[in-house]
């Protein structure tokens, strides 16, 4: 693996948009209220706030929280010598979950000093667009203990890790886009529609994954 300073060197970008988190913060804290949006429900509706603190830096502190913990597991996983052969996807996903929470930072502020009213749509459109993304790239992951679906089987076989993935990031891509119209149509986070969804990008993999494992055990017996 690449030394840590060469991989910092690599995310300039990232640590810009780590950055731009905290400095949200220190703008907005004057203006913020003593309690903070900081969860979402189901429907999309707030049912959980944080402290002032919390509420300027919170999400700020988890992106940087987040990073750290993408810098350190290719070094502490088994698996390690992996990372290299999707090392362009490895740097996907951290952008992609370091934007994912800088927006609903900028969300939860905007709702927070009133600059804009809380819209379920916003939180349900965001989820939705991180699974079709999410799935775009699941079929590169490659075998390791950290990153993608994480079944006994997928982990006791590289060939049903592998398979497992091409099979499951169409149905997330899928799932997401097929979220998306059921928010165009109204239809909000607890909608049966949208929890079956949910169980299918979840068990269908499982199920494959178990299915496939078995297969590939009797093959070669």
């Amino acid at each position: 693996m690449k030394k840590i300073s060469n991989v910092l060197k690599k995310d300039k970008g990232i640590l810009i948009l780590i950055f731009v988190g905290f400095a949200l913060g220190v703008y907005f804290y004057p203006s913020l209220p003593s309690r903070i949006p900081m969860h979402w429900n189901s429907n999309g509706q707030i049912n959980g706030y944080g402290s002032k603190f919390f509420g300027a830096f919170g999400l700020a502190l988890i992106n940087l929280g987040m990073y750290l913990l993408f810098i350190i597991l290719p070094y502490i996983d088994p698996k390690r010598k992996n990372y290299e052969a999707f090392q362009a996807t490895y740097q996907y996903l951290k952008y992609l979950l370091i934007i994912f929470f800088l927006a609903m930072e900028v969300y939860a502020l905007l709702i927070a000093t009133g600059t804009i009213v809380n819209k379920p749509d916003f939180t349900q459109i965001m989820v939705s667009l991180l699974f079709i993304l999410l799935g775009n790239v699941m079929g590169r992951f490659k075998f390791n203990y950290f990153v993608g679906i994480k079944t006994p089987w997928t982990l006791a076989n590289e060939e049903v890790w592998r398979k497992t993935h091409r099979m499951a990031g169409p149905i997330w891509v899928i799932g997401g886009i097929v979220n998306i119209l059921l928010t165009v149509i109204g239809v909000t986070f607890n909608g049966i529609v949208f929890i079956i969804i949910l169980v299918v990008m979840v068990v269908v993999p499982t199920v494959y994954s178990y299915i496939i494992y078995h297969k590939i055990v009797n093959q070669n017996k």
